[in-house]
């Protein structure tokens, strides 16, 4: 099985390649790099958003979490997901679009001088950094249950793949490898959807939970207090995502823009949706015994059906590493903007996509760094999060 794993990644990695490659343009500086010269139609807006936005927490995590406690998970992840763009959309847009800026230390600076300017640049790319350490921490164990590498191979072999596209082509490229990856995790998804309803339904699952002492698992609103406080963390914290404004910039219009955002909130209700009934399909298949792995993983591992295997395996694989390269790409942004631009000012004319590209190698290799010493998703998560709160 190791082989016929083996195959699939790699197939799945030269189309990445090939696709990110080719429709990959000429650049002359850091808009074309980072923005792609400011001319994304609205579809690739929404695919680029809804794949970025949507890793390895949002897969493995939150799969995890619905298996524990039932559909109330729903409110971890997809309500505040769901929440940011649309506060996005009917507040900020306009004025974000109306800002002359670059990264989000020029907005800083516009309000708060250059020496906030610098201390938030510093935060920025240190979070971003932690940001696709933790995707790599994420594709470093997946890849080893499947391939039989060992972690630091297979979290060279997933950051390798990404730097390359990454450094080539810039945003550009990103957005292309994550409309790619966009499709496999819906295929798989929806794919694992069908599969499960087939072996268990919400019934018996309603049953099951109550004999095991579970009787709110099938409650929306259970625990809400708690819930709605993560909820409105999490929905302030992302409004100020760089990641979230470095597409809306990007976008050839408002329109393109407004509807990306719109069609993303829908997009965020079906994906989170579809993870949480999965992992409660899930329970009457595991209840007896305990998961020694993340929830999708067993099921691929226990999977008889080849095509389920590959294509949940490709899904997984997509949701990670497509939050991984522009969580690298919008850390150089701002390494690129806030760092080489300020100490030397003549790279915005002559070297600037040189400094681009020494950028993502340097914030993807401070990336894996860090994966090399924190080796849990969740702690790599915290850490993130800690960051971005100062």
């Amino acid at each position: 099985m190791k082989v016929e794993f083996l195959l699939i990644f790699l197939a799945y990695i030269a189309l990445l390649l090939l696709v990110s490659l080719i429709f990959s343009k000429r650049m002359k500086d850091i808009v074309d790099f980072f923005l792609a010269s400011r001319k994304l139609p609205g579809s690739l807006v929404y695919l680029t958003l809804c794949a970025s936005w949507f890793g390895a927490t949002s897969i493995l995590v939150s799969a995890d979490q619905a298996y524990e406690t039932g559909l109330s998970s729903f409110w971890i992840m997809g309500a505040p997901a769901m929440l940011t763009v649309l506060f996005l959309a009917l507040f900020l847009l306009r004025a974000i679009r109306s800002l002359t800026i670059v990264s989000l230390p020029d907005l800083v600076e516009m309000r708060y001088g250059r020496a906030v300017r610098h201390l938030a640049s510093l935060l920025v790319i240190w979070y971003m950094a932690v940001l696709a350490a933790s995707q790599m921490v994420a594709v470093g164990h997946f890849l080893k249950s499947f391939l039989g590498m060992s972690y630091f191979k297979s979290l060279a072999l997933g950051t390798a793949v990404v730097l390359i596209y990454s450094i080539f082509g810039g945003l550009r490229s990103v957005v292309m490898a994550d409309s790619v990856q966009f499709f496999f995790i819906v295929a798989g998804l929806f794919s694992l959807l069908l599969f499960l309803s087939g072996l268990s339904s919400l019934k018996e699952v309603s049953l099951l939970s109550s004999a095991i002492g579970k009787g709110h698992y099938l409650n929306f609103f259970f625990d809400f207090k708690k819930n709605i406080l993560i909820v409105l963390s999490f929905t302030l914290a992302w409004t100020i995502s760089p990641i979230a404004w470095q597409r809306i910039q990007a976008a050839r219009s408002e329109r393109d823009a407004r509807g990306a955002l719109y069609a993303s909130s829908a997009t965020f209700f079906l994906l989170y949706g579809t993870v949480v009934l999965c992992g409660m399909l899930s329970l009457p298949l595991f209840v007896s015994r305990k998961l020694a792995n993340p929830l999708f993983s067993e099921i691929i591992s226990s999977s008889s059906g080849f095509f389920l295997r590959g294509v949940l395996f490709v899904g997984v694989v997509a949701a990670i590493m497509s939050t991984m390269d522009t969580a690298v790409n919008t850390g150089a942004l701002s390494l690129t903007r806030d760092v080489f631009e300020q100490l030397f000012p003549s790279s915005r004319e002559k070297g600037a996509i040189l400094a681009s590209r020494l950028s993502t190698f340097l914030v993807g290799g401070m990336a894996f760094l860090v994966a090399t010493k924190f080796q849990s998703i969740l702690k790599t998560l915290g850490l993130a999060s800690e960051i971005m709160a100062e």
